[in-house]
């Protein structure tokens, strides 16, 4: 074959090629999300946006996006909450902030909720056994034990033994709830056998009661005596490291918007959230 032959051949296979792809190009700008483009635009979407998570961003989300947390996290979710939405302009995160245990009983009755984030992995698993979490929930923080008291500690609380001293009135979580079975843990662990005045059913509720001075003590975690330490005078003691609570997350599986349900979550394991949740006085997972 001549070299001027070889050269039109090349000339003539670019042309068609050239053809085809414009031919191709114009049909998927036509077409009104047929299957097999829809399918591809989705496909390389959903590639994209596990490149994206894979690198460490965060999926951007609009509309409104219903979160149930524990009550404990209250002020850091408040928090965590407004900086979504100013990085998602068009969302809106509602809370419903509560005892893990009840939370979970109303998700697996059917509560309209993205995300849901617990106290505990055991409350998380009512979840997740019912079916009612999409993906595997992540433990995004940790949380440990301390004595709340009023300011000044009137009654000189030095550990969980002066708990049971004569006159001294403890305020406890119900056992259901992850700070009273916590609690109940640490309790065990000092060889202690406490009877409480009152069983509540979140963390606020045992908080409330020595702000109130209904209590001389509750026993709560270290973020809420931290973020109310204007009332509340915190004492720490050593069993406390044997119920430390993690805390997972996850998207709900029948989540209304199931966008913002993933792009919240991720964004509470960012490293800006990471960093307002330690503030506070949470500990890495």
């Amino acid at each position: 074959m001549s070299t001027r032959t070889t050269g039109t051949t090349r000339r003539f296979a670019v042309a068609a090629a050239a053809a085809l792809v414009l031919s191709l190009g114009a049909t998927a700008c036509g077409s009104d999300g047929g299957t097999s483009s829809g399918s591809a635009a989705s496909n390389a979407a959903s590639s994209a946006g596990a490149s994206a998570a894979s690198a460490g961003s965060v999926p951007k989300a609009s509309g409104a996006v219903t979160v149930f947390a524990a009550a404990s996290l209250k002020e850091t979710f408040t928090e965590l909450g407004k900086k979504f939405e100013a990085a998602n302009p068009g969302s809106k995160v509602t809370f419903n902030f509560g005892g893990s245990s009840s939370l979970a009983t109303s998700i697996n009755s059917g509560a309209p909720a993205d995300v849901f984030a617990a106290a505990s992995p055991a409350t998380m698993k009512t979840v997740t056994d019912a079916g009612g979490a999409s993906g595997q929930p992540a433990t995004f923080v940790k949380n440990t034990l301390t004595i709340a008291v009023p300011k000044g500690n009137p009654k000189h609380i030095a550990g969980l033994k002066d708990l049971t001293g004569s006159g001294v009135k403890v305020a406890l979580c119900a056992k259901e709830v992850p700070c009273g079975a916590a609690a109940q843990t640490a309790l065990k662990a000092a060889g202690v056998d406490l009877t409480p005045v009152t069983l509540e059913q979140d963390v606020k509720g045992a908080l409330t009661k020595v702000e109130l001075g209904e209590v001389d003590a509750s026993l709560v975690y270290k973020t809420d005596v931290q973020a109310d330490a204007a009332k509340i005078d915190g004492v720490d003691f050593p069993e406390a490291d044997k119920a430390v609570n993690d805390y997972p997350i996850a998207a709900l599986a029948k989540a209304p918007n199931k966008d913002g349900a993933a792009a919240f979550v991720a964004y509470v394991q960012s490293p800006e959230a990471k960093q307002v949740l330690t503030a506070a006085g949470f500990q890495a997972p």
